[in-house]
């Protein structure tokens, strides 16, 4: 599982890197991002795990968020893989900019062509932690998860189905109820097929209520995103987690848009709740 070094930067006396390396998931070259902290220079350190949202590679949050200042605070390895295969040669791939190339929503197709690519939830949860830990000082069993938009709604998704793998999770605007909204709709129809009893295993309200998370789960949800209403759909988790008793801490801040200068805004709240999770 080796990996290629694509560029390195110094970043608040820690080392940001960019990689490249053939995914067996993804049957092809994948792309992520690394924050090693300046605490990583002496020892292993946990790792947290961003998942980015639709048209966003592995650099949009690295750049734009602001998160490597809190990562070096609190001694947290940054990991962000890109948000799907690329130049996979799937006719149509490129075509919509909320479908295949940039919109990969950690799931696993069963429908080909997709299937043969499009397995971002195996190449997150378990490809990509095996190639963190053979290639970076990580402590592999301390590890946690967030994510923005399409990345919410996967991070949630991870979190959910593996909670002994992550210990805790947060959210940006999640996608929060794919099956109910057009993107997920999309999505789903072409990468899951049309039995709709496997969309379920990735739609965050559906998993709540039948398994539910073993902490607090973080929300940010901005009350200017335009996305909100039709998409997000933030309060139909809300209440499946108030059915179930599933503790949620879901903050509406008010005049804030889905961009990253939101994200940005909140970061260290975000850092700070998975630094408690994962440093106790």
């Amino acid at each position: 599982m080796s990996v290629a070094l694509s560029s390195e930067s110094k970043c608040f006396n820690g080392k940001l890197g960019f990689y490249r390396h053939y995914s067996t998931s993804c049957n092809g070259e994948m792309h992520f991002a690394v924050y090693q902290p300046p605490q990583a220079n002496y020892e292993p350190v946990p790792v947290l795990y961003f998942l980015s949202g639709l048209t966003c590679t592995e650099e949009n949050f690295m750049a734009k968020a602001g998160a490597q200042r809190f990562a070096a605070k609190y001694g947290l390895m940054l990991v962000v893989p890109d948000t799907s295969p690329r130049n996979t040669g799937i006719s149509g791939e490129d075509e919509d900019w909320d479908f295949g190339t940039g919109a990969g929503f950690y799931v696993d197709a069963t429908v080909e062509p997709w299937a043969s690519h499009y397995r971002m939830y195996s190449y997150v949860v378990d490809e990509l932690p095996a190639v963190i830990a053979e290639n970076f000082p990580a402590i592999p069993d301390r590890q946690s998860i967030f994510g923005h938009s399409m990345g919410g709604h996967g991070a949630l998704v991870c979190a959910m189905r593996n909670p002994q793998q992550y210990k805790s999770v947060s959210a940006f605007a999640p996608i929060a109820a794919p099956i109910r909204c057009a993107w997920g709709q999309k999505a789903f129809s072409r990468y899951l097929g049309e039995d709709l009893e496997a969309w379920p295993a990735y739609d965050a309200c559906e998993l709540v209520k039948q398994v539910g998370y073993h902490s607090q789960i973080l929300i940010d949800q901005g009350t200017a995103d335009k996305f909100l209403p039709e998409q997000l759909l933030v309060d139909i988790f809300d209440k499946a987690c108030a059915e179930v008793d599933q503790p949620l801490n879901l903050r509406y801040q008010e005049g804030y848009d889905h961009s990253y200068y939101f994200i940005a805004s909140f970061i260290e709240d975000h850092i700070r709740h998975h630094a408690i999770a994962l440093l106790q």
